[in-house]
């Protein structure tokens, strides 16, 4: 070889290390990212994380660890304050042990993630995960599609009707998940929380519940999983309101609850899921106009439903079936809100993956509050 194409080498020798150093540097570890929607009373955060369990746990412990050590703090505190025998360390702890087993590994990943990022001891975020898990409350849920709308759209709404005490609506937040696996969904929780009470994946799958667990069944049989937990399972891996019904069936449930699940891609359509482990039947499922439906003969085409309130939740279902939009779902949501501890609603629309969200505000319930606007398909691309 010459020594002119032996410098040629070289330079092309170099040239290629300082492209690789170049593309390598350019291309930093995402950390999340942290934004807000609304304004003044009606804030609230937004979290977008990405990659494997762990990392997104890790990113929302980084992001929000003053926050988040404020609002587990104050949540536990509270549910002491409440009752201090159930909610001691020591039952926390054994409700931890009893259902972990029935835990999806990537929720206990996600949680170890967000100990590291946040320096928060993990024990602190399994007991305030439990709280929910060993708790007695109501709520209501409405989905309502096809004839029964203005425009075609799947609509679903979720009130959330817990205490407002533990000051939980002082740390509202939206966590986007980008998942490196599994298809990406929105929580809408409070910092810290990444059970879920209501969320939307982005295959326009919609998730809600009502609470019916008697404070006189307690303490519950926990050898099974929570809803909180199989919501963001589902989130994670479910295409169709066939597939939610088919996980449900298939899987360990404990205490009572309504569960609400609604679709709006091309095949549009809501079921209602009656959970009672402990009766001889355990699992009802109930589709629109549905006799078997315990709120029959009030039912109708196009809608499920259980709330605070029935009969005024059907009576506006009447007045307003084939012209619900957004709007009316809004109102229906307030009109039938625990107006005594309403803690959190949702109203979605599932066709265009996009929602409207009211937190309490200091003592004043959520559904007095502003409906804010957020358009799931705006944090898809991040």
């Amino acid at each position: 070889m010459t020594i002119t194409k032996r410098i040629q080498s070289a330079a092309v020798f170099i040239l290629l290390f300082m492209v690789s150093s170049c593309s390598t540097e350019s291309a930093p570890e995402f950390e999340g990212m942290l934004k807000t929607v609304g304004s003044g009373k009606d804030e609230i955060k937004i979290a977008i994380v990405k990659g494997t369990p762990y990392d997104m746990g890790n990113q929302l412990g980084k992001l929000l660890k003053d926050d988040m050590k404020v609002c587990l703090t104050d949540f536990l505190a509270a549910a002491r304050s409440e009752d201090p025998d159930m909610y001691s360390d020591d039952r926390l702890d054994q409700a931890w042990e009893t259902n972990v087993p029935f835990i999806d590994p990537r929720i206990t990943e996600e949680m170890q993630g967000m100990a590291d990022g946040s320096r928060i001891p993990l024990k602190i975020i399994q007991r305030a995960h439990m709280v929910p898990v060993i708790s007695s409350y109501a709520c209501s849920g409405v989905a309502v599609w096809g004839s029964a709308t203005k425009n075609g759209h799947t609509y679903q709404l979720r009130n959330l009707d817990f205490t407002k005490d533990a000051k939980l609506q002082e740390h509202p937040l939206i966590v986007f998940y980008l998942p490196d696996k599994g298809t990406p969904h929105a929580n809408i929780t409070f910092t810290g929380y990444i059970g879920s009470h209501t969320g939307m994946n982005a295959n326009h799958l919609v998730f809600g519940e009502k609470g019916a667990s008697p404070s006189g069944e307690y303490p519950y049989d926990l050898n099974g999983t929570h809803f909180s937990f199989l919501f963001r399972s589902m989130m994670y891996d479910t295409k169709s309101l066939d597939d939610i019904l088919q996980t449900v069936k298939n899987t360990p449930l404990i205490k009572r609850y309504y569960l609400y699940f609604s679709e709006g891609s091309e095949n549009p359509g809501g079921a209602k899921v009656i959970v009672s482990t402990p009766d001889k039947v355990k699992l009802q499922i109930c589709y629109d106009n549905d006799p078997a439906d315990p709120l029959a003969p009030n039912v109708v085409k196009g809608c499920i439903y259980h709330t605070m309130d029935n009969s005024t939740a059907f009576s506006i279902i009447q007045k307003d079936l084939g012209n619900f939009d957004e709007n009316s779902m809004i109102e229906l949501s307030k009109a039938v809100a625990d107006k005594d501890g309403n803690l959190l609603n949702v109203v979605y629309d599932a066709t265009t993956l996009e929602m409207w969200v009211a937190y309490a505000h200091k003592m004043e319930d959520a559904c007095y509050q502003n409906y804010v606007y957020i358009n799931m398909n705006d944090y898809l691309g991040q």
